[in-house]
């Protein structure tokens, strides 16, 4: 864990030095995953069914590798009760904050009498990942199904890795709006979503979460699909005063730091005693935690804490421009509301992260790695399309043609001023 003084003369070379490092993905896992894609592009559901083989230790055939109706049913009823009103709750509240998103088609006559608007419509097809192995994560599913589904996607197919399906998982692909789900993970689930594998027809856009070979999957496909964004590790900021409960504080920093030895969180306080007490309390709770070692690996190598005015925090926050931050102060707005990058911003004392995660009902899947300078979390607009609309008769295409000409023209494109010139009687 680094600790900053916002007092000591070297503090913004420091601080510079910390938000500038890098958790890079290793060369060697690129090198895997062309070879992975390339397979899969010539041999199809062949590749697919090798590396579940060779990589999840599964034997399965054409018919197998799809979740069948009957499976997804028996699974969801399998979810405890408690559990599965908890998914219910979620939906429903991640649905209505989507649906309040939707945008309007609008068409309007500008003052050339041009007849101008754009229009509004969802993507046919898409891919969801969601990851296997350390844990079932159906609030991946809810994230990233139902914005889809309240978009209008038509096919919303689900890929996994093979093994036990949890419960969980599956009621909130029931619950979200899953057309499809397939026994398949890694960099060969998303070349098989981008270019079709088998009974695996393509899709047009593939978000959610994975691994460092499911990221490098996704930036190799890119072009031929959508993506969402290239997810790093978690990160939170907490912005924090001495009136808090310090356990609150340490439980806020460690729900982030639980979900990956490269995780980050960082505590920026005005109060150095208090600073101190948060640290003593991220120890003890991660003694606890079945997650354990991987938090105490990301406070150790990744962990930060900044003694600093908490009017400077708006400026370090951007500096940092996190997936998460906190303010967990009076009158949070105060600061906050001069905060630029950040993926979601979490306002008062009783507004932890995870609520966000799960139930808030804004959308958790935002950007990583300082990509909140250029980049905003999921939302409806992710699965939706904007047309542009242009109409003109007689007389609006009278007001607009000899500039078109004139610039057509200057730019050497003769067929583009003669598209207009044409029409004026002079082509």
């Amino acid at each position: 864990m680094r600790r900053f003084h916002f007092t000591d003369p070297d503090f913004e070379t420091a601080f510079s030095a910390f938000v500038d490092e890098r958790r890079e993905t290793p060369e060697e896992v690129d090198a895997v995953v062309r070879e992975v894609i390339a397979a899969v592009r010539s041999e199809g559901l062949g590749a697919l069914l090798r590396f579940a083989k060779e990589f999840d230790g599964m034997t399965l055939d054409e018919t197998s590798i799809r979740v069948s109706q009957a499976e997804i049913d028996a699974g969801a009823e399998a979810c405890p009760p408690p559990v599965r009103d908890a998914i219910a709750f979620a939906a429903e509240r991640i649905r209505s904050y989507h649906v309040r998103q939707r945008p309007a088609d609008l068409r309007f006559t500008d003052e050339a009498g041009v007849e101008l608007g754009w229009r509004w419509t969802p993507l046919e097809a898409v891919g969801i990942y969601v990851p296997g192995g350390r844990a079932a994560y159906p609030s991946t599913v809810l994230m990233n199904a139902v914005p889809a589904a309240v978009a209008g996607v038509e096919r919303i197919a689900m890929v996994t890795p093979p093994g036990r399906l949890e419960p969980a998982v599956l009621a909130a692909a029931k619950a979200a709006g899953v057309h499809e789900i397939w026994r398949v993970g890694g960099a060969q689930a998303v070349a098989a979503l981008a270019y079709g594998a088998g009974p695996i027809r393509p899709v047009d856009k593939i978000v959610g979460p994975g691994n460092a070979f499911v990221t490098a999957a996704k930036r190799r496909v890119y072009g031929a699909v959508g993506i969402d964004a290239l997810a790093g590790p978690s990160e939170i900021v907490v912005v924090a005063d001495g009136a808090n409960r310090a356990d609150w504080i340490a439980a806020d920093m460690l729900s982030q730091a639980e979900h990956d030895p490269a995780a980050q969180a960082i505590l920026i306080t005005d109060d150095e005693a208090f600073a101190e007490k948060v640290t003593a309390a991220v120890l003890e709770q991660i003694s606890t935690l079945s997650t354990g070692a991987v938090a105490a690996a990301s406070w150790r190598d990744h962990g930060a804490v900044i003694i600093a005015p908490l009017d400077e925090s708006p400026r370090l926050v951007d500096r940092i421009a996190p997936e998460h931050v906190e303010f967990a102060i009076e009158a949070p707005e105060r600061l906050a509301d001069r905060v630029r990058h950040a993926g979601a911003i979490f306002l008062g004392r009783h507004a932890p992260e995870a609520i966000g995660d799960y139930v808030a009902g804004s959308n958790h899947v935002l950007p990583t790695s300082r990509a909140a300078r250029f980049s905003s979390g999921l939302s409806l607009f992710d699965f939706l399309k904007r047309t542009s609309i242009v109409k003109c008769d007689e007389t609006a295409f009278a007001k607009l043609a000899a500039a078109t000409v004139a610039l057509a023209e200057a730019e050497g494109l003769p067929a583009h001023a003669r598209s207009a010139a044409i029409r004026m009687g002079q082509g």
